[in-house]
């Protein structure tokens, strides 16, 4: 049986992990992508925009997606020097994580937002690079960060 640690060592062509789209399987996930971001040698801090982009979006896909009904994920990842690249599947209904995230209120007090949205920010502006399409019934997100030495890209508007 291959584990996630087999499948990291060989990425540098591509690896696959599929789980159900369930709060307990946000761990395997995560180990996942540290695992990859540890084969590309991110350093912490680039292994950590990912590890947080890759969760909120996952999760999202549970909660929201899928509604907390059965589903599957779909996660591909390929690290290489120059850094690592995600790809999220999912069969929930559309969203595009682009179009549904709400940037933040500078000048509006925390009680006086509104709940939601803030997370998808944060993931999209942690990575250096996000793409988002839906074909077949599937989303497909892909997210890269690149190694150290790599400037990430400003945030979106």
């Amino acid at each position: 049986m291959t584990t996630v640690t087999d499948m990291v060592e060989l990425a540098r062509t591509s690896c696959v992990l599929e789980v159900p789209a369930t709060v307990g399987a946000l761990g395997e996930i995560a180990t996942f992508v540290l695992r990859l971001a540890g084969a590309a040698g991110l350093d912490k801090g680039a292994a950590y925009r990912l590890r947080l982009a890759v969760d909120e979006l996952a999760t999202n896909v549970v909660m929201h997606g899928y509604r907390g009904g059965g589903g599957r994920i779909t996660v591909r990842g390929r690290s290489g020097p120059g850094g690592v690249q995600i790809v999220i599947e999912d069969t929930a209904p559309p969203f595009d994580p682009v179009e549904g995230r709400l940037p933040p209120a500078p000048g509006v007090p925390p009680e006086e937002r509104r709940i939601g949205g803030l997370g998808i920010h944060l993931a999209l502006t942690s990575v250096d690079e996000f793409g988002y399409a839906h074909r077949d019934g599937r989303n497909i997100s892909t997210l890269t960060v690149k190694a150290e030495g790599t400037d990430r890209c400003p945030p979106r508007p």
